[in-house]
């Protein structure tokens, strides 16, 4: 497989585009980390993350999201807590956790009838998403086990030739992974700091 590098221009974000929207995956830097992306809804698109990363499919994804709205296309319900922190902390480096609906693929979320959903802050980001017209399932963008990359040439090293395309933006600005907090439970739950 030939890995498309692109500059973050218009023109590149919208090849991206397309990319996700038949099914490949496109790494993309967020402000937390790179991640690894692919269209959310389709199982096959999904697969392909879990074998370019080898990661273990009993390890859930994060569902990305370019607007608020786009959360009640792919989850039951949100709760007036979800609400709260939707308000003051997206976009940004927080995921949620709330009931899925049944469009979310069971290996989007290991079969638990969660999903694990953030809108990040970044751009480049956000314009993929968008121009993508579909939820993107992303993890970071590196082999398991191996440090997240915070910089496109961390994922080049380390996925060339095993995924579709890499946007080649700035370097992230956090270099963490976001917070992850559960709110499918009666008391919420932080399951990643």
């Amino acid at each position: 497989m030939q890995t498309k590098i692109l500059k973050p221009t218009n023109e590149n974000i919208e090849i991206a585009a397309k990319i996700i929207r038949q099914n490949g995956t496109v790494a993309f830097p967020t402000e937390t980390v790179y991640g690894l992306g692919a269209n959310a809804l389709n199982e096959k698109a999904i697969k392909k993350i879990f074998k370019a990363k080898g990661r273990p499919q009993d390890n859930p994804l994060i569902v990305h999201i370019a607007n608020k709205d786009s959360l009640e296309e792919i989850v039951k319900e949100i709760p007036l807590k979800a609400k709260q922190l939707i308000d003051h902390f997206w976009p940004g480096p927080l995921t949620i956790v709330l009931k899925k609906k049944k469009k979310i693929p069971k290996v989007v979320t290991a079969n638990l009838d969660s999903v694990a959903v953030r809108m990040p802050k970044n751009k480049i980001a956000l314009e993929l998403i968008k121009k993508s017209k579909r939820p993107i399932a992303a993890p970071s963008a590196n082999t398991s086990t191996k440090p997240s990359p915070t910089k496109a040439e961390h994922v080049i090293e380390d996925l060339d030739k095993k995924i579709d395309a890499i946007i080649k933006g700035p370097n992230v600005q956090v270099g963490l992974e976001s917070t992850v907090i559960d709110l499918t439970l009666k008391i919420p739950r932080i399951l990643r700091p």
